[in-house]
């Protein structure tokens, strides 16, 4: 135990003067004076748990048992760091040993150990998830959700709050009306509290609820009182604390707790010494072989973005004589088909299990798969964040999200951890990720529940965007999302849940970044996804009996966009529309329109059109809907248009 605090202390100061040389980039927030609660939490831990930190988070790496000139290396940006100089101080993580990662989202790991130990709870190993997050993190909603979540579902997951007293620079008097214990107790999980300068008795409760939390006992929260010695930050000019204060908790180091306890059962001070002078030589060349290393090569920029994703063949379209199935029962069979060939999917979200979903696309899938069909409460960033953590431990959960509207509410576990934690750790990270979710204007849902957000989706590196629109395609392109390696979002439209389409065999498969020419023709391009795609076709048919031949292309995944049949298309055709349910502005139309700009200016004989929504919120009066919303006549006009150039 002492080592493992000399060896965070030696680190910290190390990690000090580095910054303060211009060695180390970026931000730095220290643990200086929290070792005892660190080490503490994680001396009980086995190499299968899972830790996830905080942007404080160097201390819980190091007792978890991460290499420090590793981390060195990556606080110094080199190409060999932990992370692959992707990650940094605040983000570092190593998921081979159970660090799930720091994290420079206020409380963004909580939900991410709740998965973490929803994985541990599927498998039944044994294994448990630690928390770690400090006294302002309590504030935020992804606490609530999380602990919540955890409670009701009785994860094996330990929720461990380092109390040293100030949220970034207010005290935490003034960002709480009531105490962690009293939180506890209305979640219904046990809460104990540790002097968190002590590492004997901080190792000690935490042996005990480590032990109960393996056996069953459900989630519990730990509050370790505890104190950090630097400022929010290097550099912080901690105006809001006394110098008396620091020096006050200073004579309650823990190192000098702790070597007072070894002088007492006979420890000598040259056996404290030696071991000082030991992990000072150890951390010392540490730092000297970091610097030696080289900075990532610019040429690596986009590694670690997406992995490889699985190769399928190109199968043929279902013939037309085959049994008939709607799209509603396209979701439930591939569901159905991926949870039945491989046990690491599982499904979770609101009302999926017992309820079969609002739309009952999973109704009877609880009956066969039991609690791998999961309902969550109605708390989307858990419900993400469960993915996300379950993802990173092996699994390939598929979380529902109910309505694409919802994205908002749970946007950083998709935009700032599911996207990004491969990136970050250096390609470390699983992150197979299937979060389905649902739009569709046209029926007076109103602004709230009928958006079409996927340019918002597109433009995160690192996430895929799916939109099928057939109910063969939905099957396919459903299997291939679960099994792909990478963090997809699914985006069904609702209103073709009821379209029925010809049933491919069970082994159909679409391979994920393919658009598809649907409809061929010589005269206009016509882009389009989901819903939209129909309407192009059939305006399509409807122009043929003027001697308008249209080609409609099916983008099926938005992102990546596959530009290659497109722009085939144009070479063809020298007119393209882009047509899609989004509002027009800033919408994945403009991307196309730019590409085709760029990549086919020469073939094209008339300016690049796009239509889609008014720049309006969705409206609910069926009038306004109908006069906002783009449909067949709208596509019609406009082709009719581009023709006569």
């Amino acid at each position: 135990m002492h080592r493992r605090m000399l060896v965070i202390r030696g680190f910290e100061e190390r990690v000090a003067a580095l910054y303060r040389d211009g060695e180390v980039p970026g931000f730095v927030h220290l643990s200086t004076g929290q070792e005892a609660s660190a080490v503490g939490a994680c001396w009980p831990l086995r190499p299968a748990d899972v830790i996830t930190s905080t942007h404080r988070g160097h201390g819980h790496c190091l007792a978890k048992g991460l290499d420090p000139f590793g981390m060195f290396a990556e606080l110094m940006a080199k190409a060999e760091g932990t992370n692959r100089g992707r990650g940094g101080s605040m983000h570092i993580a190593d998921p081979t040993i159970g660090i799930f990662g720091a994290n420079g989202i206020v409380a963004a790991g909580l939900p991410i150990a709740a998965g973490a130990a929803t994985a541990a709870q599927l498998r039944q190993d044994g294994s448990v998830a630690v928390a770690f997050f400090g006294d302002g993190a309590v504030a935020q909603g992804a606490f609530h959700e999380a602990v919540n979540l955890a409670a009701v579902q009785r994860l094996p997951v330990i929720f461990f709050c380092e109390n040293n007293g100030y949220a970034e620079f207010s005290p935490a008097a003034t960002q709480h009306a009531a105490p962690l214990e009293r939180r506890a107790a209305g979640y219904g999980v046990a809460f104990v509290a540790v002097d968190g300068n002590d590492v004997v008795a901080a190792a000690m409760a935490m042996q005990d609820i480590v032990e109960a939390t393996r056996a069953g006992a459900g989630p519990t929260i730990v509050e370790a009182t505890t104190y950090r010695w630097h400022g929010h930050y290097e550099g912080d000019p901690q105006r809001y604390r006394s110098p008396e204060e620091v020096q006050a908790w200073e004579t309650r180091d823990p190192i000098l707790v702790h070597a007072s306890r070894l002088h007492a059962t006979g420890v000598g001070d040259d056996e404290i010494q030696a071991l000082e002078s030991s992990v000072a030589a150890q951390l010392d060349q540490a730092v000297e072989a970091a610097r030696r290393l080289e900075a990532p090569a610019a040429d690596s920029l986009t590694d670690f973005v997406t992995r490889p994703r699985p190769a399928y063949p190109e199968l043929p379209t279902p013939d037309a004589d085959a049994p008939v199935f709607r799209t509603m029962d396209a979701i439930r069979t591939a569901l159905e088909t991926e949870l039945t060939n491989d046990e690491r999917v599982f499904v979770a979200g609101i009302d999926v299990g017992a309820g079969g979903n609002v739309f009952g696309l999973t109704r009877g899938l609880r009956d066969r798969f039991g609690d791998r069909v999961r309902d969550t409460p109605i708390s989307e960033t858990a419900i993400i964040g469960l993915g996300v953590g379950a993802a990173m431990a092996g699994m390939r959960p598929v979380v529902e999200l109910m309505y694409l509207d919802f994205i908002g509410v749970c946007l950083d576990q998709l935009l700032n951890q599911a996207a990004k934690l491969p990136f970050m750790t250096g390609g470390a990270a699983q992150m197979a990720l299937t979060v389905r979710t649902q739009f569709g204007a046209g029926r007076s849902s109103g602004s709230q529940h009928s958006q079409s957000l996927e340019a918002l989706l597109a433009h995160i590196p690192g996430l895929t965007v799916v939109m099928p629109s057939t109910p063969a395609d939905t099957y396919g392109l459903l299997r291939a999302a679960i099994q792909d390696p990478n963090p997809v979002v699914f985006i069904e439209n609702r209103l073709l849940y009821g379209m029925k389409g010809p049933q491919p065999p069970t082994e159909h498969i679409v391979p994920i970044g393919k658009s598809a020419v649907v409809r061929a023709g010589t005269d206009v391009t016509v882009v389009s996804v989901s819903r939209m795609v129909h309407s192009a076709i059939a305006a399509a048919e409807c122009l043929a009996g003027e001697g308008i031949s249209v080609e409609v292309i099916d983008l099926r995944t938005v992102a990546p966009l596959d530009m290659v049949p497109i722009l085939d298309s144009v070479h063809k055709t020298s007119r393209i529309l882009i047509a899609h349910e989004a509002v027009l502005p800033f919408g994945i139309g403009a991307e196309i329109a730019a590409t085709v700009a760029r990549e086919a200016f020469w073939d094209l004989d008339a300016p690049i059109h796009r239509i889609g929504a008014a720049a309006t919120p969705s409206p609910y009066a069926p009038t306004l809907e109908r006069a906002w919303l783009p449909d067949e006549d709208d596509i019609e006009q406009a082709i009719r248009r581009l023709a006569e150039i």
